[in-house]
């Protein structure tokens, strides 16, 4: 049984469970009708399930390679590419002047979650794209938004994000790249640059990069980055490819996974780079299109979690030990929490988008700040749901789980670095405590606030499960206002756990609102909330542990065992 994508489940939260109609009411948002949502969804889903998804194993059997400094991508991929620019899937979110659709973000999500299901390796490619177009508009000169947007909108051009250096990962600011004014406006950006997916592309006209860099005597640390456009052809008087710029791919990166994305390593030697925003303030304009990549790195985990879950479902259905695995207990439990769990991580995914979306159309800080503290728990419950369903989906298959043949261990190789991608989960989950709680915790207790009126609302239907959802969000508050009085580090060695707990009962929110359409949503919100919502209990006892124990072993233990 080959992949579908999961438009119906979509559909339904954003009808149901995080309803979108509210952003057809908006002026910016008038055009995304119900209809039209519903129609973008059908064609999505199509395009994933008949052109994406059959390239899955050819990425990871046979990865891109370079050869004589020119990069050779999967074949098949150069066609699908063509089919998602043609559909105008890049743009759909993109600016209206500029050649795009101007539809809501969740939207978006909504088809990036489908096609990272059907085919992660190449889905990253305009994921990257949309991140770029969005800094671009946001911070970009009338000149480069002029030149770059309807190319990158259309698909012409791809476009990549180049911040992390071998002595720079999470540390943006010890990166050493360099910057040099030419005199006419553009400048010798000269430095190394690694984990760059899609670094480069044979199948778009050129390759747009993001470069972080420091021009001549920049502040110290993050505050002295500034962010240039550094192409991989040099425009011409009309706006097309011209002469190759200093750049190039020096190796491909050899990884555990993603096999059909090339991971590049960049060596840039006084290539010509443009100023995107203002000098030294790079970091604003990079945490734009990084935001945008939060999000959507959350929705590639829940993508690749809806596959390997189809896929172990499948393997369960058809394998025969003592009757088909499908009637045996455990492996029941296993997929059911599999399915629950992806459930709950896609609708705070789809809030969170909601939220970005309502911002931006009513101009609301009540919306911004709601969106900017669910974007970590997006991220990390959004990866974290990916790895966890893939390697359950390895055990369901058993030993063949664990053969190449079978597809199942891809999706977990696959999913793995998603946990990584643009900011570690832990860093998610500090930014978490920290930052999002700097308002003394405010949006975090309304959020409380709503879990524990729905539940009240639920009461007169289901008063078990409503007390349940009710309780935790309760005990999660308490926990909350704990580590609002902790000092940093013991909030910090708390925050992974406190994350989960949080999305725990975010997703125990949402469950309960399918739980009233009744069928299926009844009974998979029943496995979540009676089998998987206690877990908080435990996060949030490892929470308030604070960081003493930690600090208690010595370096010398860590290290030493």
């Amino acid at each position: 049984m080959p992949y579908r994508a999961p438009a119906d489940d979509i559909r339904f939260i954003l009808d149901k469970v995080v309803p979108v109609a509210p952003l057809s009411a908006t002026d910016r948002f008038a055009e995304a009708t119900p209809d039209l949502i519903d129609a973008m969804l059908v064609e999505g889903a199509r395009l994933c399930d008949e052109v994406l998804a059959p390239l899955q194993r050819a990425g990871d059997t046979d990865p891109p390679r370079l050869e004589d400094g020119v990069l050779r991508s999967t074949a098949g991929f150069a066609g699908a590419y063509a089919k998602i620019a043609e559909g105008g899937w890049i743009g759909t979110a993109a600016p209206v002047d500029y050649g795009g659709m101007g539809l809501p973000q969740t939207l978006n999500m909504a088809l990036q979650d489908m096609m990272s299901g059907a085919c992660l390796a190449l889905q990253l490619n305009p994921m990257l794209t949309q991140g770029q177009i969005e800094a671009l508009e946001h911070h970009a000169s009338d000149a480069l938004r002029d030149l770059y947007l309807p190319k990158l909108i259309s698909g012409e051009w791809s476009g990549t994000m180049n911040l992390t250096e071998p002595q720079a990962g999470s540390d943006v600011g010890a990166l050493r790249t360099r910057a040099e004014p030419l005199g006419d406006g553009t400048h010798a950006i000269t430095g190394q640059k690694i984990f760059i997916s899609w670094g480069d592309c044979d199948f778009v006209g050129n390759v747009c990069h993001l470069v972080l860099a420091r021009l001549p005597d920049a502040p110290a640390g993050t505050r002295g980055i500034s962010l240039f456009m550094v192409p991989k052809f040099l425009p011409d008087a009309d706006g097309n490819p011209g002469a190759a710029n200093s750049l190039g791919v020096v190796s491909l990166e050899h990884k555990l996974g993603l096999h059909g994305s090339p991971t590049c390593v960049m060596a840039f030697e006084g290539a010509v780079g443009w100023l995107v925003g203002e000098p030294n303030k790079g970091m604003a304009a990079m945490f734009t299109m990084m935001n945008n990549a939060r999000l959507g790195v959350g929705v590639q985990g829940i993508g690749v979690a809806e596959a390997a879950c189809q896929k172990a479902a499948e393997y369960a259905r058809d394998r025969v030990q003592m009757g088909p695995i499908l009637g045996h207990a455990d492996v029941r439990r296993m997929l059911a929490t599999m399915r629950a769990e992806i459930f709950a991580a896609r609708a705070i995914a789809l809030s969170c988008a909601v939220a970005l979306d309502m911002a931006r159309a009513t101009g609301g800080s009540d919306w911004a700040d709601r969106a900017a503290f669910l974007t970590p728990i997006a991220k990390a419950y959004g990866t974290d749901t990916g790895i966890r369903v893939a390697e359950a989906g390895v055990q369901v298959h058993g030993g063949m789980g664990f053969i190449e043949e079978t597809g199942a261990a891809q999706y977990y190789r696959d999913v793995r670095v998603t946990a990584i991608y643009e900011g570690t989960n832990g860093i998610q989950a500090m930014d978490l405590v920290g930052r999002k709680m700097a308002d003394g915790g405010d949006m975090a207790l309304r959020l409380l606030e709503e879990v524990q009126s729905g539940a009240e609302a639920a009461r007169g239907a289901s008063p078990d499960l409503a007390e349940a959802v009710w309780s935790a969000a309760e005990t999660l508050r308490e926990t909350t206002e704990w580590l609002l009085a902790q000092e940093p580090r013991d909030r910090f060695a708390g925050a992974v756990p406190y994350l989960r707990a949080f999305a725990l009962v975010l997703g125990a929110r949402f469950h309960l609102v399918a739980w009233a359409e009744g069928g299926a949503r009844r009974a998979l919100a029943e496995v979540f909330i009676r089998r998987i919502l206690p877990q908080h209990t435990a996060c949030l006892a490892e929470a308030r542990e604070g960081a003493a124990g930690l600090y208690a072993l010595s370096d010398e233990d860590l290290v030493a065992g």
